[in-house]
């Protein structure tokens, strides 16, 4: 038991090191010409560890404008978008548009995705599967809600919702999977470290049974949920939480001590 134990404190700690930290700002439905001058002073200001990965994602309509302004050691993410390259989907963007305004990533399947706007596991799947084919870098979101908590169906939940991505990704080296507890999103309650390195565990353990071993070590599970400067050292300090996907406080300044948890 006691080597056993040792063994996975070792893998974890070396896994941990390989795994760049990662930090995602999702600005949501916010945003101006004149709020995005001040977000962009205080990241150009920064300073921001060259240990993290950083990526912001502001809605739509801005994201080119973002690209141009921000630093180049930014990447610049989209919030959403569609399965397919064009055609008669009003209201919707492709990845191949994301491009080619000059942006990297998509974040998809996010819980407000799923349960403001009825997207389920398999579309989003399906989205995940055509954002990585078209070379768009993914972080792909999974997490349950209060009810679900309650009712102890956290790991049904999160491994129902990995599953159906696993199932259509082969190449996880574009993919960032954000865990998500719906019930601390914005509400200002927070998974506690443990609960949260518990969920990020059990993940990372369905990725080592089910993808392989390799893929659990070097895939970035990263944590959101009212991440604040105020909790986010103690939630880095986790072995198995390799960064944050940041709600509002990724509006405010405080963001840059949130990119910083690790120093």
């Amino acid at each position: 038991g006691k080597v056993k134990g040792l063994q996975e404190v070792i893998s974890s700690h070396r896994g941990k090191m390989a795994r760049k930290f990662f930090v995602g700002g999702n600005w949501k439905m916010n945003g101006s010409s004149s709020a995005i001058k001040g977000i962009s002073e205080f990241l150009t200001a920064g300073p921001l560890s060259q240990d993290v990965e950083v990526v912001v994602a502001p809605p739509f309509p801005y994201l080119q404008h973002v690209r141009q302004i921000l630093p180049k050691s930014i990447g610049v993410a989209a919030q959403n978008c569609y399965k397919a390259a064009n055609g008669a989907y009003t209201g919707e963007v492709s990845p191949q548009m994301i491009l080619d305004v000059g942006g990297d990533w998509v974040i998809l399947g996010h819980s407000e995705r799923r349960n403001i706007f009825g997207e389920n596991d398999n579309l989003v799947a399906e989205k995940v599967q055509f954002a990585l084919s078209s070379h768009v870098k993914v972080i792909a979101c999974v997490g349950e809600l209060l009810p679900e908590r309650e009712a102890g169906k956290t790991e049904e939940v999160v491994s129902r919702q990995i599953a159906a991505i696993a199932a259509l990704v082969s190449d996880w080296s574009n993919v960032v999977i954000a865990y998500e507890p719906v019930w601390a999103i914005g509400t200002g309650k927070t998974a506690t470290p443990e609960q949260a390195q518990e969920v990020h565990s059990y993940l990372r353990k369905w990725l080592a049974e089910r993808v392989s071993p390799d893929v659990a070590e070097k895939t970035r599970i990263i944590y959101g949920g009212s991440v604040t400067s105020g909790n986010c050292k103690s939630l880095a300090s986790k072995p198995d939480v390799d960064g944050f996907l940041v709600g509002g406080a990724s509006l405010k300044p405080d963001f840059v001590q949130i990119v910083n948890a690790r120093q």
